[in-house]
């Protein structure tokens, strides 16, 4: 690279640094809990991308906490073991073997990739699942749905004691999670980081979706919602399927304490940072 390349470099380097600086310093010392899920969840560049955005978050002083789902994922296995999925409200219908499937693969395959990507980024990722320490105490959601669970208490000491230790681990979670009887339950991660936001008085929670984020009747993003207008949409019919659970999560985390709740899109290459460090933001920031 030449002399007057590299002063170019470097000065672009300065100027964004400068423009980030007050949005860190904002941030500092908060937790910001992400939900990671998706279709960037099946691609090896989004998730070492995602991975390297987070390790940033961390060494700038940062708390980042990861939820991650994996319903595709989900679904393939079922399907390759000849086990019918079945959908309600967005929500997957679990029977004791799909809580199963579920569970490994959740906990199992997708939970540790994520951890080695964050390790392969500087980071100290930290694989856990809602039953490690009595993260999440579950329950039954509905009838309808089996062992589809919703968070009934979460113990949030454990995370407690990763955000202190120095070097500073990052926790990975996935949202399977145990009832008071022993049973397992499959809780949407939407959900399961709706309640550890909340139970962490998080900052921000951040829905990585494969979406741009919510679209109004014309599929134009809408930018900025208050609470009850987010509730309108799913009583309108103008958010539907997997988005339900999510702006019901981001309704319920608002009103219990989150500063704000942002659903955007995990495939936008650094998307994460764009949302936090910039004025220009990304995706709908419910308030």
């Amino acid at each position: 690279m030449s002399e007057e390349r590299e002063t170019e470099t470097a000065w672009n380097s300065a100027r964004i640094l400068s423009e980030a600086l007050p949005f860190i310093q904002l941030y500092a010392g908060r937790t910001i809990v992400v939900k990671f899920g998706g279709h960037a969840m099946g691609s090896r560049e989004l998730t070492d991308s995602f991975a390297a955005d987070i390790v940033l978050l961390k060494q700038v002083g940062i708390n980042p906490v990861i939820v991650h789902g994996g319903g595709s994922q989900i679904g393939r296995m079922l399907k390759r073991l000849g086990i019918e999925s079945e959908f309600v409200d967005g929500l997957r219908v679990s029977g004791p073997e799909t809580v199963a499937i579920a569970e490994m693969v959740l906990s199992g395959a997708i939970n540790k990739s994520l951890v080695q990507a964050l390790n392969k980024a500087g980071g100290r990722g930290v694989g856990l699942s809602g039953k490690d320490a009595g993260l999440i105490t579950a329950r039954a959601l509905r009838d309808d749905l089996g062992f589809t669970g919703c968070p009934e208490t979460t113990d949030t000491a454990l995370l407690d004691v990763l955000a202190s230790s120095d070097p500073g681990f990052i926790p990975v979670i996935s949202p399977i999670s145990g009832g008071t009887n022993g049973e397992s339950y499959n809780v949407n991660a939407d959900t399961a980081a709706g309640a550890i936001a909340s139970a962490l008085g998080a900052v921000r929670l951040m829905l990585l979706t494969d979406v741009e984020g919510i679209l109004d009747d014309d599929g134009r993003l809408l930018t900025r919602l208050a609470a009850d207008e987010a509730k309108k949409l799913v009583a309108s019919g103008t958010a539907r399927g997997g988005m339900i659970p999510k702006i019901e999560t981001a309704v319920d985390a608002v009103n219990r304490g989150v500063g704000s709740v942002v659903i955007l899109d995990g495939r936008r290459a650094h998307g994460l940072l764009v949302e936090l460090f910039t004025g220009q933001g990304a995706g709908t920031l419910i308030q």
